[in-house]
């Protein structure tokens, strides 16, 4: 499966809570970071369409989750855009709406098998970051780490970032996937990486 392309996406729902979820079954990849991170971008990118998840350049303005269907030769999947966290020009009750919907669905989804935390290349990771990979870890969800807007330093500056970045999160630098959703950089790469954990 690594590296074919997606011959086919759509979405096929819009969430505000458990109900709303799909029930097919099909194999999950949920998408997830801090507002503003780039994953509405970095979800087009490796579907090859340029609108099929919403872009915004208001933080925060993804409140519902989002599934996609992405097809390549007979494989299936989805691909789940959650709401992002960490924005502070929200109310506190959607702050905690927004926390009871993500965790909801990352603690008991069954079709879940690979979460993506998005982590913005210029920016270090915060407490966020930490305590939801330790969170994700203590409920068995598998983990890999998109370091995005990687475009926007030089190599050198991107690789001592990396480095930076895989400490911080005590994760070594081969857990991290360097992407850009502006030249694609890191695309099949992080295609056989979640390969990798979807056929394992």
């Amino acid at each position: 499966m690594s590296g074919e392309p997606v011959l086919d996406a759509r979405i096929v729902a819009t969430a505000a809570g458990p109900e709303g979820f799909p029930r097919e079954g099909l194999p999950e990849v949920a998408f997830l970071g801090r507002s503003n991170v780039g994953k509405s971008s970095l979800l087009n990118k490796l579907v090859g369409r340029k609108k099929l998840a919403r872009m915004s350049s208001t933080p925060g303005k993804t409140r519902l989750v989002h599934f996609f269907e992405a097809r390549r030769r007979e494989d299936r999947l989805l691909l789940v855009d959650l709401p992002g966290y960490g924005y502070a020009k929200v109310s506190r009750q959607e702050r905690r709406t927004w926390k009871k919907l993500v965790e909801g669905y990352l603690a008991g989804r069954g079709p879940l098998k690979v979460a993506v935390l998005l982590q913005d290349v210029r920016r270090d990771p915060r407490a966020d970051e930490i305590d939801l990979l330790a969170w994700l870890g203590e409920q068995g969800v598998p983990v890999l780490v998109a370091v995005t807007k990687c475009d926007k330093l030089g190599v050198a500056k991107r690789a001592a970032r990396l480095g930076e970045i895989g400490r911080a999160l005590e994760l070594p630098e081969t857990a991290l996937v360097p992407t850009s959703s502006r030249n694609g950089l890191g695309i099949p790469e992080l295609w056989q990486a979640l390969d990798s954990v979807l056929v394992g």
